[in-house]
């Protein structure tokens, strides 16, 4: 494993970031059982939210932090003010109430990294900048970001934490993944993926502001289950949302490229795909969603294998490399 710093949080941070959505308190010894395979493996970075099983995963996450005893070796990422039953909730209201729910269900007294889960452009950034300062003050979040937010909505929240006195936005974290979107799986999600969002990676690297990347993989697009004849006959909810968000020709070229580059560096096409990612100019945490030991330890594994300029270009274009 390989680790980065973010400003604010006093822990080394994993480049590969292990979602938690998949833990359940009703499967405890299977959720345990990913978790301790993960941190054996120096997966020491956790991503959760606040609306993630209706805080049911916050709780099963806590409960293993707290039986293991691993609170000051763990960095958990932390998500707040998700929309809910049609509603924006970038307020500061809301950001309090989540924030103390959040730590109840983790059973802990502050989150390394909090990040808001969307963005409401509507709403001027000062209340909620004022807000998040107030939090990190009080210690109950250590550094704070935004999810799902455009850089020019990070830059006014930077400007006026500037002019204030007050700590800026530390890290963003959009999707970014080899494969590109045919449309956004969740209402207000961004990407900075593909040629459309070159323009937010210029910006993320001139800012030098790190990416949490959120599907790195795409939904499991690369990990062989998908191909171009078997695209409607999937049932699970992710599985169908995964078929229609990437299941574009475009997209198989490009997973047809990253098996080609896999089968001559003796890797997986997900592998490549990981390290398309982590190769990118930029300060980039790529989160995963693995569901083993043996899925983490493959994605691990992709820290070490850097990609040329031209093979980033070759994978996304097919250009001569």
């Amino acid at each position: 494993m390989n680790y980065g710093t973010i400003p604010g949080v006093s822990k080394p941070v994993a480049r590969v970031v292990q979602g938690t959505i998949m833990l359940r308190t009703s499967e405890r010894e299977r959720s345990f059982d990913l978790l301790d395979a993960v941190f054996a493996q120096g997966g020491t970075t956790f991503d959760t939210a606040h609306t993630y099983g209706q805080g049911d995963v916050e709780r099963a996450l806590g409960a293993w932090i707290g039986a293991r005893g691993v609170r000051e070796q763990v960095v958990i990422i932390g998500k707040g003010a998700h929309p809910m039953q049609g509603r924006q909730r970038v307020t500061p209201a809301d950001i309090a109430s989540d924030i103390g729910e959040s730590l109840e269900r983790l059973g802990t007294s502050y989150i390394d990294l909090y990040l808001l889960h969307r963005d409401d452009p509507r709403l001027p950034v000062g209340p909620i900048v004022e807000a998040l300062n107030e939090h990190q003050r009080a210690g109950r979040i250590h550094a704070f970001g935004g999810s799902n937010w455009a850089p020019e909505r990070l830059v006014a929240a930077n400007e006026y934490a500037a002019a204030h006195g007050l700590t800026p936005f530390v890290a963003s974290s959009p999707n970014l993944s080899l494969a590109t979107q045919a449309f956004a799986p969740w209402e207000g999600c961004l990407s900075v993926s593909g040629a459309e969002g070159r323009a937010a990676r210029e910006w993320h690297a001139a800012a030098g502001m790190p990416l949490l990347t959120w599907s790195s993989l795409a939904g499991g697009f690369f990990s062989g289950r998908f191909r171009r004849d078997n695209l409607g006959t999937f049932e699970s909810y992710l599985d169908k949302l995964c078929a229609e968000v990437y299941g574009s020709e475009a997209n198989f070229a490009r997973l047809d490229r990253a098996a080609e580059l896999a089968a001559q560096r003796g890797l997986t096409p997900a592998q490549v795909a990981l390290a398309y990612v982590l190769s990118q100019p930029l300060e980039v945490y790529a989160l995963v969603g693995c569901q083993t030991g043996a899925e983490f330890r493959e994605n691990a594994a992709a820290c070490d294998l850097r990609l040329t300029p031209a093979e980033l270009a070759w994978l996304e274009e097919g250009a001569p490399r």
